[in-house]
């Protein structure tokens, strides 16, 4: 979920990483064991019960012009990743950067960056 959405399923206001772990407990004590928080440019918000991982994973500055399709091109580009064997804080990184491309253009579909405009974004703004 978005921290509106973690909001909305937990009663807890989600603004930054401290109410995000917060938020988090209280999806794990509801049998979620892997819970991702977004949190737009601040990043996203990873807790896994069973490996014990709570980090922030950064997202990227940009220019909004519309968020309608952010968060499914996060999740979507997320899924992928996943599937295609990438560790879940690699894939988060993946996520943000197609999201990140998303949110700079209007429209939904129409702003879904191809894997290659991924790609570029990724080697020209993110550094390990």
């Amino acid at each position: 979920p978005n921290e509106t959405e973690a909001e909305r399923l937990t009663g807890i206001i989600v603004g930054d990483e401290l109410s995000a772990a917060a938020a988090a407990d209280a999806l794990h004590k509801r049998g979620v064991p892997t819970v991702i928080i977004t949190m737009g440019a601040a990043g996203a918000y990873l807790s896994d019960s069973a490996t014990g991982t709570r980090i922030m994973v950064p997202g990227f500055k940009v220019e909004v012009m519309d968020t309608t399709a952010a968060g499914d091109t996060f999740n979507g580009q997320l899924a992928v990743a996943l599937s295609e064997g990438m560790k879940i804080e690699d894939a988060i990184v993946r996520a943000h950067g197609a999201a990140a491309l998303s949110v700079q253009k209007l429209g939904a579909q129409s702003s879904i960056p191809r894997r290659e405009e991924t790609n570029i974004f990724l080697k020209e703004n993110f550094t390990q």
